[in-house]
């Protein structure tokens, strides 16, 4: 139907950064991961494990990874930070680490679950 091309050439937008496999798994499990860390910060959960087994039993996170805080204890709060703020130059504020996050970040001593 050319009047339905014509509609998706009008709207069709290039997509943001790079597309590889990578890069999107790192987007997605950023977000939740912050997100997460964020909930502990508040006060919203109350310790790291609880985020752990919510986040495996009610959130669908990968078990052999360990939950996200976890998971960001054995890939490292620096390295997320850092694939987050190349994000966030891409994709805009909503890829910015919280606060904890950040203290994990410059402290390596720091763990979550350590």
């Amino acid at each position: 139907n050319p009047e339905v091309l014509e509609i998706i050439k009008k709207y069709r937008r290039e997509p943001l950064g790079e597309l590889t496999n990578e890069n999107i798994q790192y987007r997605l499990v950023s977000r939740m991961v912050n997100e997460a860390i964020l909930c502990l910060q508040e006060g919203i959960i109350a310790t790291p494990m609880d985020g752990d087994v919510g986040a495996i039993f009610g959130l669908g996170f990968p078990p052999f990874l360990g939950g996200p805080f976890m998971w960001v204890d054995q890939y490292g709060a620096d390295k997320l930070v850092k694939k987050m703020e190349q994000f966030s130059s891409v994709y805009g504020k909503r890829f910015e680490p919280c606060q904890l996050l950040l203290d994990h970040a410059n402290d390596p001593s720091k763990k979550f679950r350590g």
